[in-house]
C-alpha cells in the first residue's frame, strides 16, 4: 500500500551489491507500497546504498523491474543460432522461448511479482515496448535465417509479433492462476502458434519460401 512505511536499513546490514539484490528489494517495495509511489532514494534506502551507487547498476527503477535483460536475450540469439538445421523452425522457437522463460523453483514468486508489475502497471507496460521490440528482433533475425528473407520482411515480422502475443497471452493467465505452472502454458501457446506457420522454412534450391516474396509479401497471383 502506499501508505506502508519503508523498511528501515538494519545498523550493521551490509549493503546491497548485486544486481539480484537490488531487485529483490526494489520489487517487495513496488509491490506492497505502489510502482509510482516507491523513489529510487527509497530503493536505495532499503538497500544500504547510495542514490549514485544505485545508478551504477540501473539507469532508473522502470530499468531495474527488466533485470538484465539485455543479457538473456543475448543467451536467446545464441541459443536461436545454436539449433541444429534439422530442427524444424517452429519447433526451434517453442523450445527457445520455453527455455528463456524458464525459472528457478526459489524464484518463481519474485517472478510473479515482477511479471504482475510489467503487465499491470500502465507507465512501466509503455517502458516495456522497447524491451519487446528487442525480443522481437531476436526471433525475427532467427526466423529470416530459416526462410531465407531479411529479418524486417513481412513473414519473420509477423512470426515475431505472434509469438510475443503467445507469450504475453501465457503470462497472463498464468498471474491470474496462482497454482499454475508457466512453462506449459508457454509451450501450449506456442504450440498453437506452430500449426500456423508450420512449412515456411526455406527449402533447398528454393528462390521463395513457402509462396513469399523476397519483401515477404506474397507474389500477384497467389491465391
Amino acid at each position: 500500500m502506499a501508505n506502508d512505511p519503508v523498511p528501515a536499513v538494519r545498523m550493521g546490514r551490509p549493503p546491497a551489491t548485486s544486481h539480484d539484490e537490488l531487485e529483490r528489494i526494489g520489487l517487495e517495495l513496488f509491490t506492497t507500497r505502489g510502482f509510482e509511489e516507491t523513489t529510487i532514494d527509497e530503493i536505495a534506502g532499503a538497500a544500504g546504498i547510495s542514490r549514485r551507487t544505485f545508478f551504477r547498476y540501473y539507469t532508473s527503477k522502470n530499468d531495474l523491474v527488466w533485470g538484465d535483460f539485455d543479457a538473456e536475450l543475448s543467451r536467446l540469439r545464441e541459443r536461436l543460432a545454436a539449433t541444429p538445421p534439422s530442427v524444424p523452425m517452429m519447433a526451434a522457437l517453442r523450445e527457445a522461448v520455453v527455455a528463456f522463460n524458464r525459472v528457478d523453483a526459489a524464484h518463481v514468486a519474485l517472478h510473479r511479482r515482477r511479471m504482475a508489475l510489467i503487465l499491470g502497471v500502465p507507465s512501466l507496460f509503455a517502458h516495456s515496448t522497447l524491451r519487446f521490440t528487442g525480443w522481437r528482433d531476436v526471433i525475427a533475425e532467427f526466423v529470416g535465417v530459416r526462410v531465407g528473407r531479411p529479418s524486417g520482411a513481412l513473414l519473420p515480422q509477423l512470426v515475431a509479433h505472434a509469438a510475443l502475443g503467445c507469450a504475453i497471452a501465457a503470462y497472463t493467465d498464468w498471474l491470474h492462476h496462482e497454482d499454475a505452472d508457466l512453462e506449459p502454458l508457454l509451450d501450449e501457446a506456442i504450440a498453437e502458434l506452430a500449426t500456423g506457420f508450420a512449412g515456411h522454412e526455406k527449402r533447398a534450391g528454393s528462390e521463395t519460401a513457402a509462396g513469399f516474396t523476397d519483401h515477404g509479401t506474397a507474389p500477384a497471383d497467389a491465391p
